[in-house]
C-alpha cells in the first residue's frame, strides 16, 4: 500500500505492508530511531509519538491509520543544532539517566504544552501516565516539562 503523510512538517510517501506499523517504518524505512521499541503492546510510551498533535504508541499505529495525518517524532522536536525547550530543559533538570524514555516522555510533554501551555504538576503527571521510566522516579521529569513550560510562555 502506497501511505502518504506529513512527518515533522515534510510531506512523505512509502509504499509498504499494510500489516506494518509506524513505528516499524520510522525505524527501519525512514532511518527515524529517536522512536524508541519498547514493550510493543502500548504499555511503556516508548514509542510515543504525536499523530495531529496527541500523544499515540507508534507500536500500536498501523501505518495505514497516518495516511494524510500530521506525525511529528523526537527527531522534529530540535531546529538544526537548537534544541527545542524542552530538551533543554530535561538536560538542565536532570530528567534522564539511561535515556531510553526520554523520547516518548518528550513527545508526550510537547503535546501536553501544545494544547496546554500552563499545566498543573497533576497534568503534567497524567500526560505523561502512559511513559515508565526506571531510572528517574519522575521527579526531575516533572520539573523539566514544569520549567519548560514557563520558558515558552
Amino acid at each position: 500500500m502506497k501511505v502518504r503523510f506529513y512527518l515533522n512538517d515534510r510531506e512523505r510517501v512509502v509504499e509498504t505492508d499494510s500489516n506494518r506499523t509506524l513505528l516499524e517504518v520510522l525505524r527501519t524505512d525512514l532511518g527515524l530511531t529517536g522512536t524508541k521499541y519498547g514493550c510493543g503492546i502500548g504499555q511503556c510510551g516508548t514509542c510515543t509519538v504525536l499523530i495531529d498533535g496527541k500523544a499515540k504508541c507508534a507500536c500500536l499505529t498501523l501505518i495505514g491509520q497516518v495516511n494524510g495525518r500530521q506525525v511529528e517524532t523526537v527527531e522534529g522536536l530540535s531546529t538544526g543544532e537548537a534544541l527545542h525547550p524542552l530538551q533543554n530543559s530535561f538536560v538542565e533538570n536532570h530528567a534522564l539517566q539511561c535515556g531510553y524514555c526520554t523520547p516518548g516522555m518528550l513527545m508526550s510533554a510537547k503535546g501536553l504544552l501544545d494544547r496546554n501551555p500552563t499545566p498543573s504538576e497533576e497534568e503534567i503527571k497524567r500526560a505523561i501516565s502512559g511513559n515508565l521510566c526506571r531510572c528517574t522516579g519522575y521527579v526531575q521529569i516533572v520539573k523539566a516539562i514544569q520549567k519548560a513550560s514557563e520558558k515558552m510562555r
